[in-house]
């Protein structure tokens, strides 16, 4: 078992929520609650590792920009 960092959005014109894994270039699904979206990602994720090699995942961090 694995498990994948995964970065979430909320998109204000459809109202739904938009993941994508940034370690895994075309894992990403969209969901209209966070429960859908997090199993699209798992369905995607699968099928994502089934047909490619696996980049390792190093999550940095999320940092704060302030713009005046």
């Amino acid at each position: 078992m694995r498990a994948f960092t995964t970065v979430i959005e909320h998109c204000p014109d459809t109202g739904l929520y938009v993941g994508y894994v940034p370690s895994l270039p075309g894992a990403h699904s969209q969901g209209a609650a966070l429960d859908v979206l997090n199993s699209n990602l798992r369905d995607v994720v699968s099928m994502v590792v089934e047909d490619n090699a696996i980049a390792e995942d190093r999550f940095v961090g999320t940092q704060v920009v302030v713009v005046a």
